[in-house]
């Protein structure tokens, strides 16, 4: 027997980064990751890394608060409203169902800003009724609309969404619910990272959807009363994560965003120029059976296609970007 020895293959650099991607992107592909839908961003151009049906129409559960609170903001620093104003919980805000973790009761007060804190970080459903109640009522004087004032605050949920160009979605309340609801609200992975990347550029949103813990009172009665919220994102804080949001309902199945970032690139230009490239993703999963385990998962492989995608030069094609 003759043996032959055959000299190693050395691929460029350029192509092997390349055929190293393609692995990436086809051991991606057959991997356990369950949810039906999600896409993979970089925040700051709108590139999608990674997506699966990420344009068609889901149900997003409580992950429509990111929109209801935005409209808040955007009142509030447009219209010169003041958070620190109270609002009253009205008994409307009941009737919907679904998390009232802080155990309001109608007739409480409380502080639009401490409403946000609760809607955003622990999900409670009655704060964002009573957000869009307050607000809707203070946008009928500027909005005509001849509705209720929920009905004008969910109005102007989806004049966002039409600015934001989210095509495929429709708000129908500012809690997410989609039990026994007409219109039937939907939504859209590639949508809600539209919206993800407007809300998490606000200093004030950011700052909302990074607290693990927060403090609020209001009053009940006569009654002052405090109440610790805990935020129901159990990757905040791990793995570069600063947000933002969860949702789940048996329609939506368990939802999921996350605003993830890591130390800046620094590519240096000669001697005395560099460039600092930023390194942040965005992350949509709908449908989750296990939203924070493949959350983790969407994660580690989004990294690793951002690191990738940046070794080969950053290009993003307008008709596949947000």
């Amino acid at each position: 027997m003759v043996l032959r020895f055959f000299p190693p293959v050395i691929l460029p650099h350029r192509l092997l980064r390349h055929f190293l991607a393609f692995f990436l992107l086809a051991a991606f592909s057959g991997s356990v990751l369950g949810a039906p839908a999600f896409v993979l961003v970089d925040a700051k151009s709108g590139h999608i890394l990674q997506e699966r049906d990420s344009r068609k129409k889901r149900q997003v559960a409580s992950l429509t608060k990111v929109a209801t609170a935005m409209v808040v903001l955007d009142w509030a620093e447009k219209g010169g409203g003041d958070l620190g104003q109270l609002a009253t919980i009205p008994p409307e805000a009941f009737t919907g169902g679904g998390p009232n973790h802080v155990g309001f009761q109608p007739g409480d007060r409380a502080a639009l800003r401490d409403l946000l804190y609760a809607a955003l970080v622990q999900s409670d459903n009655i704060a964002a009724y009573a957000l869009a109640h307050h607000v809707g009522q203070a946008l009928q004087g500027v909005v005509p609309s001849g509705g209720a004032p929920v009905a004008t605050f969910v109005g102007q949920m989806n004049a966002l969404a039409r600015n934001l160009k989210m095509e495929r979605t429709r708000f129908s309340n500012p809690t997410g619910q989609d039990g026994n609801v007409k219109p039937m609200p939907y939504s859209t992975a590639a949508d809600m990272a539209r919206l993800t990347r407007y809300a998490m550029n606000k200093a004030g949103f950011r700052f909302y959807v990074s607290q693990k813990e927060r403090q609020i009172s209001f009053t009940s009665g006569d009654a002052s009363r405090n109440y610790l919220l805990k935020n129901t994102n159990e990757l905040l804080g791990t793995q570069g994560v600063e947000g933002v949001k969860t949702g789940s309902t048996t329609r939506a199945g368990d939802c999921l965003i996350l605003s993830a970032q890591r130390q800046a690139q620094v590519v240096k230009e000669g001697e005395t120029n560099a460039t600092v490239l930023p390194r942040h993703i965005l992350i949509v999963l709908l449908g989750s059976s296990n939203r924070f385990a493949e959350g983790t998962q969407l994660l580690n492989v989004g990294w690793q296609l951002h690191d990738q995608w940046s070794a080969t030069g950053r290009m993003v094609d307008p008709k596949k970007a947000l």
